[in-house]
């Protein structure tokens, strides 16, 4: 298997998905599900391109998706990598992010970041001389909507001509990088949110000039009776993000009415053609089998919904490596 790992992305940072062109994105999706096919057969033991590369993981924020996606998608390719949790790093503490920068970059090939300020990203992109991707920040996260696009292109064999809703927290960071990626795609997005949570207009307006080139839409609606009407993706994630747990008992208030459940789902007119899918980036509050759902049961989604056959969240999952690994390849090796 050839891959085309020549994207003009050598030696470069990602920390948007705004920073790449729509066609840099999309061939990334393609090359991640190539690498997928590669895996599968074993293939990719044959060349390992990051062989001798050392690849650094700072985590300020914890993860098991993320985390584990980059160490096995780093070791299928022959490179290592160092793990440095939030008591492992003294960024702004004993040392600044810069000097930070400066010395890891000395050391190894590449790092991700994961953790709070976007700020805090770029810092580290700005000094390291190496790459620097973002495997999430506060307010983007695309290496997770890298994984979402190969989900659904894998399933309807397209992106182009498509509709998908997220409802829930319309201003986070996996709201914010996928309405940029749908709209980079040419595909319709609907961010189904309460006035309170809507995304920022900068957001908002950067998205739309990215569908108007692609043909597609981006729209804000308040009203999850019919905002998903149409739909072919219907995409949620937990109601509180990383640090902002204080806020609980406001947000689930706010929030209720835009659980996705089985009506939801069939509101879409999608379901009985089965041309409608589940997505969720995880970790999901969707049964009675955490501290929290214990007490008061699901609350972003539903459990039927969450493991019905359209629920294609494993896949999405297990994508994350893909993705990321494309990336790490043409960021590091590709031209």
């Amino acid at each position: 298997m050839t891959l085309n790992l020549d994207l003009g992305l050598k030696g470069r940072s990602l920390l948007t998905l705004d920073e790449l062109s729509d066609g840099q994105m999309l061939a990334l999706v393609d090359l991640a599900i190539e690498l997928k096919e590669r895996k599968i057969s074993g293939k990719h033991l044959d060349d390992q391109r990051l062989l001798g590369r050392n690849l650094c993981l700072v985590f300020e924020k914890s993860s098991t998706r993320t985390r584990c996606a980059t160490t096995v998608a780093a070791r299928d390719e022959g490179a290592t990598t160092e793990y440095l949790g939030k008591a492992d790093i003294h960024f702004g503490k004993k040392e600044s992010i810069k000097d930070s920068a400066r010395v890891l970059g000395r050391l190894f090939d590449g790092i991700l970041y994961r953790g709070y300020g976007h700020r805090r990203a770029e810092i580290l992109a700005e000094h390291a001389g190496v790459p620097v991707w973002n495997g999430l920040t506060d307010e983007w996260h695309p290496t997770q909507i890298l994984a979402d696009l190969q989900t659904v292109k894998e399933h309807f064999g397209t992106l182009n001509g498509l509709k998908v809703a997220y409802v829930g927290d319309g201003r986070n960071n996996v709201c914010n990088s996928l309405m940029t990626g749908c709209a980079k795609a040419g595909i319709d997005f609907v961010d189904c949110c309460p006035e309170q949570l809507a995304p920022t207009e900068s957001v908002l307006e950067r998205a739309r000039t990215a569908a108007k080139r692609n043909g597609s839409s981006v729209t804000v609606s308040h009203d999850p009776a019919t905002a998903v009407e149409g739909c072919n993706v219907l995409y949620t994630d937990v109601w509180v993000s990383m640090g902002e747990e204080s806020q609980f008992e406001e947000r689930l208030a706010l929030l209720r009415p835009f659980q996705v459940d089985m009506d939801m789902v069939r509101r879409t007119g999608n379901l009985d053609s089965g041309r409608v899918i589940f997505l969720h980036c995880l970790p999901a509050f969707h049964d009675c089998q955490t501290e929290v759902t214990r007490e008061i049961g699901a609350l972003e989604v539903t459990d039927e919904v969450f493991e019905a056959p359209f629920s294609k969240v494993f896949d999405e999952a297990e994508n994350r490596m893909h993705t990321i690994k494309a990336m790490m390849l043409t960021t590091l090796v590709g031209g």
